[in-house]
């Protein structure tokens, strides 16, 4: 009896670890490279350049939607709340390297440039948004604060050139 219960113990072990080593095979999603000529918001249509404001979203059918603004990307969000987005990705504004959304700091202020003006940019590092707040009147967002966020593109500033 002895010896049965630890062949089934182990053989139950066994599965368990296959199970789990399945799950935590599954690749996790990556951003895809912007492609300057043919990349456009899948919001407004503007092209997207490959800078500080681009962000995506790869759907759970790993197709990959690109925005030229954070904001883009929100109200495209809001229009298609029944879509099952897997991952969303910012830039870092200072290094331009691919972030989790959820792991970013964001900054609002109404002197901050993004091209279509909705004033928000991304951080991976906390104290580097704070910083960068301080300086420029802003106010300093979590991820979850964006949900909130009054998404208002800025009429009177209107649409900006990519190139800074």
């Amino acid at each position: 009896m002895k010896r049965s219960g630890l062949v089934g113990l182990s053989i139950l072990s066994i599965v368990l670890m296959l199970m789990l080593g399945a799950c935590n095979n599954q690749e996790a999603a990556e951003p895809v490279a912007v492609d300057e000529k043919t990349d456009t918001c899948a919001t407004c249509n503007m092209s997207v350049a490959n800078d500080q404001h681009a962000t995506q979203l790869i759907l759970e059918d790993g197709k990959s939607l690109k925005f030229d603004d954070i904001g883009c990307m929100y109200k495209w969000k809001k229009e298609n709340e029944d879509k099952k987005v897997e991952q969303g990705f910012v830039r870092d504004f200072d290094t331009e390297e691919w972030i989790n959304e959820e792991d970013a700091t964001y900054v609002y202020g109404a002197e901050i440039d993004t091209p279509m003006s909705y004033h928000v940019i991304s951080f991976e590092n906390a104290d580097d948004a704070k910083a960068y707040a301080e300086e420029h009147s802003g106010e300093v967002l979590s991820y979850s604060d964006l949900a909130n966020h009054e998404w208002a593109m800025d009429k009177k500033k209107g649409m900006h050139s990519h190139s800074m």
